[in-house]
């Protein structure tokens, strides 16, 4: 595996990297790294190096973006998905980081620290001009209260500040636990002497301090912007400051960075530090470490944490679903392989309840067998859905109760030419296998090469399949045969899933093919 470190991360993450003997550890900074692209694996990023459609298109080969660090504004997500490639990143790595630095700015307004610094530099003893304010009684309004926002809400308490947040994901009384009382959005804004933003980037954030919610602010409030430069309206934070409604403003983050000159800048009561909120040796060496953490466990067991693409898998929970998303890959590419026609629907079936809080990862599973046998875009775990989404192709699923066996799964398509299901479980040994094809009961290995069959339950045809088979040096490992009596006078249909020990040519193939009893005679092929 080829990992290319794209971006200055710190190097006890590096040697979590190395420590692997089968990764190849390529250290590379954002002036240099496209050099590399062709034969990633892996990239690893902070913010210096953006992940554009263009350096996804040259990495054919790569299957994870690790950013270390939270935010991920730097990635093309969508594009990273529709290519199969898991986005990770360290969501709360820095959060004392980023909360401390909050904190800081917050002392730094309350008493114009800086201000007060240069000009003692200079030769001057301002005394009254810098007349201070406390943090003690006064309310804080924290936007998103995350694990950042809740570390500064954490911090914020020993100063004697009453805490107001706005978060629509936590839960009252959860936060109220913590000291912490949860409110509508405009209400903290008329409450709050100082407002401090840790929100994600979204179309519903995006310049969420502006004039009109200025305007429903206390006289005098503070902000403070150690989230995402685009949360803030910069003109209309500059019209506040001047007029005196904001107090003071203190902002780690911009629309555009760097932010050149600007006129916020001009203001004496705007405290500007060049987005270094995260950027803490600790927390550098942190954020560092757990994102190559979760690439190495990704490449070498598929286990997924810290994804934004794909639900989120413990090694303990991969162990307890591996065979099911085995078992779903199998099955989707076996009822690809027996079919004929253009796919139009696909529905999956869930009997028991295995992996109710995984089910898009079962799903995908099963997809990605399927697709890889239809279309040329490869799917995987990530993007199959998307794949079939932006094929026309229809996806259903359905949950029923436990049928006689315990927990399985059944895969149904529908092409221009008819219908096909394959339902297949997990047996004690942890096996993939089949128990029932187009309604028959059939009990046959899941793997490995084999020839699908259906006839004519009529004397001979297995001594006929035998002798073919023979005579193409193919032998039998497992035969397994299932029959549906049919009314009427006619011979009952059989069918038959023969498991053999190498592919078998294609003339005994078509052989098998004309036999007179013989309607079907289609080999399989499964990792």
């Amino acid at each position: 595996m080829n990992i290319l470190v794209a971006d200055a991360v710190s190097p006890a993450a590096i040697a979590v990297l190395q420590a692997e003997p089968s990764f190849n550890v390529i250290v590379s900074n954002k002036d240099d790294f496209r050099n590399h692209l062709a034969d990633a694996n892996a990239i690893l990023v902070r913010s210096a190096v953006t992940v554009s459609e263009d350096v996804l298109d040259a990495a054919p080969n790569l299957k994870v973006i690790g950013r270390a660090g939270v935010g991920v504004d730097n990635v093309d997500i969508p594009a990273a998905t529709a290519r199969g490639v898991v986005v990770m990143n360290t969501p709360g790595g820095n959060a004392i980081a980023v909360a401390e630095h909050t904190i800081a700015f917050m002392l730094s307004l309350a008493r114009s620290i800086p201000a007060a610094s240069a000009s003692t530099k200079s030769g001057k003893w301002e005394k009254k001009r810098f007349l201070g304010s406390e943090l003690c009684e006064k309310t804080l309004g924290i936007v998103g209260l995350g694990n950042i926002g809740m570390q500064v809400a954490t911090r914020a308490r020993p100063f004697g500040m009453k805490i107001l947040a706005y978060d629509p994901y936590v839960a009252s009384d959860l936060a109220k636990d913590r000291g912490i009382e949860m409110v509508e959005l405009d209400e903290l804004f008329a409450s709050a002497d100082y407002i401090s933003l840790h929100v994600a980037l979204t179309d519903q954030t995006r310049g969420m301090i502006n004039s009109e919610s200025i305007a429903k602010m206390q006289d005098g409030v503070r902000i403070v912007n150690c989230a995402r430069g685009e949360l803030v309206n910069s003109a209309d934070l500059e019209k506040a400051l001047a007029s005196g409604k904001v107090a003071g403003a203190a902002l780690d983050v911009f629309e555009t960075e760097p932010p050149g000159e600007s006129p916020l800048f001009q203001h004496e009561n705007l405290l500007a530090t060049p987005h270094i909120g995260g950027s803490t040796a600790e927390a550098q060496e942190k954020v560092g470490i757990r994102i190559s953490e979760q690439v190495r466990d990704y490449l070498k067991s598929g286990v997924v944490m810290g994804a934004v693409n794909m639900p989120p898998v413990s090694a303990a929970q991969y162990g307890q679903l591996a065979p099911y998303l085995r078992l779903a890959e199998n099955l989707g590419s076996f009822v690809a392989q027996i079919a004929d026609g253009r796919l139009i629907r696909i529905k999956l079936t869930y009997s028991g309840d295995f992996g109710e809080t995984n089910s898009a990862l079962i799903r995908n599973a099963a997809l990605t067998g399927l697709l890889n046998r239809f279309l040329e875009q490869k799917a995987n775990l990530i993007n199959a859905s998307g794949v079939a989404k932006d094929r026309g192709i229809g996806v259903s699923e359905t949950r029923r109760g436990r049928t006689h066996f315990s927990d399985s799964i059944t895969v149904m398509i529908e092409t221009e030419k008819g219908k096909r299901q394959a339902q297949g479980a997990v047996f004690p040994d942890g096996s993939p296998r089949l128990i029932s094809i187009d309604g028959f009961y059939i009990e046959a290995p899941l793997r490995g090469d084999l020839l699908f069959m259906m006839n004519h339950d009529v004397p001979g045809v297995i001594g006929r399949i035998g002798e073919i088979l023979g005579g193409s040096g193919v032998n039998i490992a497992d035969f397994s045969l299932g029959r549906l009596e049919e009314s009427g006078d006619g011979p009952a249909t059989a069918v038959a899933v023969i498991r053999v020990d190498h592919r078998i040519p294609d003339d005994a193939v078509e052989t098998l093919a004309g036999l007179d009893a013989v309607q079907v005679a289609r080999t399989v092929h499964l990792g």
